[in-house]
C-alpha cells in the first residue's frame, strides 16, 4: 500500500534477537525464550547455611505520578527518534513534496506500525495517534514546534535549549510542556529551517536570521555562543493583516489619531515609527501603509521580509548575509542605494539600524516624500539621538548641527509604539518635527496616551488625548484636501 512513497527494500529490521514484547509503561507481555541447559557441575559437599541477617521491613518507594509521566514521555521520545530514523531510511523524500497529506499520513502510519511490531513495542490507541501525528510533523514540518506554529493565540515562540520552550500569549510569557529529545534534535530542526532559505548556521557562523515558509520571523543562536543549548526565537506571522479599523477597535490608538495619520500618510509626510522590541512597530507600519494610494510605486527593503503591503505596485527587497567564504553579502544600504535608481514614489525600510540611515535621510530629502521606516527608541527625542548616533557610526564626518539639520528637514513625524506592563500595545505618542531652533531640533507632541490607573487584575486604565497643539502641517493637509476638524486637536476634560 502506498509503495510509491517507500524506498525499495522495505523497512530495515532491528538487528539482534527479538526482545521481549514491551508496553510503553515498561510491563513485559511475553516471556523470554528458555536458555539451553548447562552441563551439570561435579557435586561438592554442601556448605552449612550462614545465619540469615535480621533485616528491617522497608516499604518499597512508589514512583510519583510526575515521575511516571516523565518516564513515559522519555520512552515515547526514544521510540519516536528511532521511528523517525526508520522513516528517513524508508521513505522516498523526493516524492513527499507532492504527496497528498491524507496518503502521506497513512504511509507514515503503516511504516510506523511495521517498525513498532519489529521492535516488539506495544502502544495504546492514544499513544499511537500522538506518535503518528508527531512523526508527520517531524517528516514534513518542524517537529515539536509545529503545534505551536498552528496555534493562532501564540505571538512568539522562544526556545532556551532543548528542554525549555516558552510562548507569548496576549503579551505574557508562559512555559510549555514541549521539549526536544536533545540538542542534536533541536539543531536538526534549526538546520531544516535555515537551509530552506539558503542560509547556514554552525560554529563558524553561530547566529542566523531567516523566514519560515509562512512568513514568520526566525532567529537562532547555536553553541558555543549559546551556552546552555541553542536559542531560538520565532515571531509568528499574522495571516490576517490588521487594518487601521482593527487597531482602533483593539484600543491601539483612537479614531482621531487614525484620521490624523491618514492625512499624514496621504500628504506624503516622512514618518518614523519608533518603539522597543515587540511593541508593534511593524504592525503599525503595515497599518500606515494602507493609506498609500494604489497608483504609487513602493519599494520595501528589509533584513527579513515581513511587511504585507496590499498595493498593486510593490517591489520587495531583502538583504543577504555573506556566504561561507565571507563574500556575496548584500546589505540594506546596498539595496537602498539601488532603490534610488528604480524610480520609487516611496521607499519603506523595515528597520533602520546602521549605516543605511544616511541614505534613508537623503532619500527623504531628495524627492522621495512619504517614505517610512522603524527604529528602536523609547521616545521621539530618543529616536532623534539614535539617528544622530547611527550617522556617526556610518563614518560620516559631519558637525552635529549639520546632522540635526539633515534630520529636521528629512523627518516630519515620529509615531511612538510601546508595549505596556500588562502586555497591551499602544501608540503612546505622535510627535511632529517643526524645524531647528539654534542647534536643537524643535518638536511638538500632538497626541499622547495618558495612564489613569490599574484594575485589580493588573490591566492599565488609560485614554488617548490630544495635547491642544494644532498640527504644524494643517495647511498642508488642507491643500491636499484633508480638512481635519479643529476639535481633534482639543484635549479632553481632566478626569
Amino acid at each position: 500500500m502506498f509503495s510509491k512513497y517507500k524506498k525499495p527494500g522495505g523497512p530495515a529490521k532491528p538487528q539482534g534477537g527479538a526482545p521481549k514484547l514491551e508496553s510503553i509503561d515498561g510491563g513485559a507481555t511475553a516471556p523470554a525464550a528458555p536458555r539451553p541447559a548447562a552441563a551439570p557441575a561435579p557435586k561438592s559437599p554442601a556448605p552449612k547455611p550462614a545465619p540469615k541477617p535480621v533485616v528491617e521491613d522497608k516499604v518499597a518507594a512508589t514512583p510519583t505520578p510526575v515521575d511516571k509521566e516523565r518516564k513515559r514521555r522519555d520512552k515515547l521520545m526514544d521510540i519516536k527518534v528511532e521511528l523517525h530514523k526508520q522513516l528517513l531510511d524508508n521513505l522516498n523524500l523526493s516524492a513527499l513534496e507532492t504527496a497528498p497529506e491524507k496518503e502521506l499520513r497513512a504511509e507514515i502510519q503503516a511504516i510506523a506500525s511495521e517498525v513498532l511490531s519489529d521492535m516488539n513495542v506495544v502502544l495504546n490507541r492514544e499513544e499511537r495517534q500522538t506518535l503518528n501525528s508527531e512523526l508527520f510533523d517531524e517528516v514534513t514540518g518542524l517537529g515539536p514546534l509545529e503545534p505551536l506554529l498552528k496555534d493562532d493565540t501564540i505571538n512568539d515562540i522562544l526556545v532556551n535549549g532543548p528542554q525549555q520552550v516558552f510562548v507569548e500569549r496576549a503579551g505574557k510569557l508562559s512555559l510549555t510542556d514541549v521539549t526536544f529529545k536533545d540538542e542534536r534534535h533541536l539543531l536538526r530542526i534549526i538546520d531544516k529551517i535555515v537551509s530552506a532559505v539558503g542560509r547556514r548556521v554552525d560554529e563558524s557562523n553561530p547566529s542566523v536570521d531567516a523566514r519560515l515558509s509562512d512568513g514568520s520571523r526566525f532567529n537562532a543562536m547555536v553553541p558555543p555562543i549559546a551556552v546552555d543549548g541553542s536559542l531560538v526565537s520565532i515571531r509568528k506571522f499574522k495571516k490576517d493583516k490588521l487594518a487601521i479599523d482593527d487597531l482602533v477597535q483593539f484600543g491601539a490608538f483612537s479614531e482621531e489619531m487614525a484620521a490624523y495619520l491618514q492625512a499624514a500618510v496621504a500628504t506624503r509626510l516622512n514618518i518614523i515609527v519608533s518603539g522597543g522590541t515587540g511593541s508593534g512597530k511593524t504592525t503599525t507600519l503595515n497599518a500606515l501603509s494602507s493609506f498609500i494610494d494604489d497608483s504609487e510605486r513602493i519599494l520595501t527593503i528589509e533584513d527579513t521580509a515581513e511587511l504585507q503591503l496590499q498595493q498593486t505596485h510593490v517591489g520587495r527587497m531583502e538583504s543577504r548575509p555573506a556566504n561561507v567564504e565571507g563574500k556575496g553579502a548584500v546589505s540594506q544600504r546596498d539595496c537602498l542605494k539601488n532603490a534610488l535608481r528604480m524610480r520609487p514614489d516611496r521607499i519603506i525600510v523595515g528597520e533602520t539600524r546602521g549605516e543605511e540611515v544616511i541614505d534613508m535621510l537623503q532619500a527623504m530629502n531628495t524627492g522621495h516624500d512619504g517614505s517610512m521606516t522603524t527604529i528602536h527608541a523609547n521616545s521621539a527625542r530618543d529616536a532623534v539621538s539614535r539617528l544622530e548616533n547611527m550617522v556617526a557610526m556610518a563614518g560620516i564626518e559631519m558637525p552635529i548641527k549639520a546632522i540635526r539639520s539633515q534630520i529636521s528637514s528629512a523627518v516630519n513625524l515620529f509615531v511612538q509604539a510601546s508595549r505596556l506592563q500588562d502586555g497591551s500595545r499602544r501608540m503612546t505618542s505622535i510627535t511632529e518635527i517643526t524645524g531647528m531652533e539654534g542647534d536643537v531640533i524643535s518638536m511638538q507632541e500632538i497626541f499622547r496616551y495618558e495612564r489613569l490607573g490599574l484594575t485589580p487584575e493588573g490591566k492599565i486604565i488609560g485614554r488617548f488625548n490630544a495635547t491642544g497643539v494644532r498640527s504644524h502641517y494643517s495647511e498642508r493637509f488642507r491643500q491636499w484636501g484633508y480638512n481635519l476638524p479643529a476639535s481633534i486637536f482639543e484635549p479632553l476634560a481632566a478626569e
